[in-house]
């Protein structure tokens, strides 16, 4: 009997991870001027019934604007600004079934987060949290919130003891 390869085996690395905001402009804005990202391009989508049903699942009407940014060597972000007919423009809670969030690493969290505290379309919350468990035990975290609804989780692994 011949084994095939599960997917798993087949995945090399992750290419980007995409998010859709409500306004193309704003996110892109809040991605460059306070994270640092580059723009790397945009592109845009309508008129093509054909294409949203069955190359991406959408409502035939729907038409998108997006934007490919690089937030680290290893991060590209993909922001889409969609309008569609049976559109939920409501942003999902991290409780929600389709919840999400973006975690990125700092080096120093209390820094990057009061820097956070000075911006005024972001809430942070609280004064972050301490893991307790895994590879990361010892380290902290923290959430904030863009105007528009996404978060976003920093962490700070522990401080390094002794040789590794």
């Amino acid at each position: 009997m011949t084994l095939t390869p599960t997917l798993k085996s087949r995945i090399r690395l992750t290419d980007h991870v995409a998010f859709t905001v409500p306004d193309l402009e704003e996110a892109v804005a809040f991605f460059t001027d306070v994270l640092g990202a580059t723009e790397l391009y945009r592109f845009a989508r309508a008129d093509d019934p054909r294409l949203m049903v069955e190359d991406i699942g959408v409502h035939p009407q729907a038409a998108l604007s997006a934007a490919m940014l690089r937030l680290t060597d290893e991060i590209r972000v993909e922001l889409f600004q969609w309008r569609a007919p049976d559109q939920n423009p409501a942003m999902p809670q991290p409780s929600d079934i389709g919840g999400h969030h973006l975690c990125l690493v700092v080096d120093d969290l209390d820094a990057a987060a009061d820097e956070l505290r000075g911006h005024p379309d972001v809430r942070v919350y609280g004064n972050g949290g301490k893991q307790t468990v895994g590879p990361r035990a010892g380290g902290r975290w923290i959430y904030f919130r863009t105007k528009w609804g996404l978060q976003i989780e920093l962490v700070a692994d522990p401080p390094r003891r002794g040789p590794q």
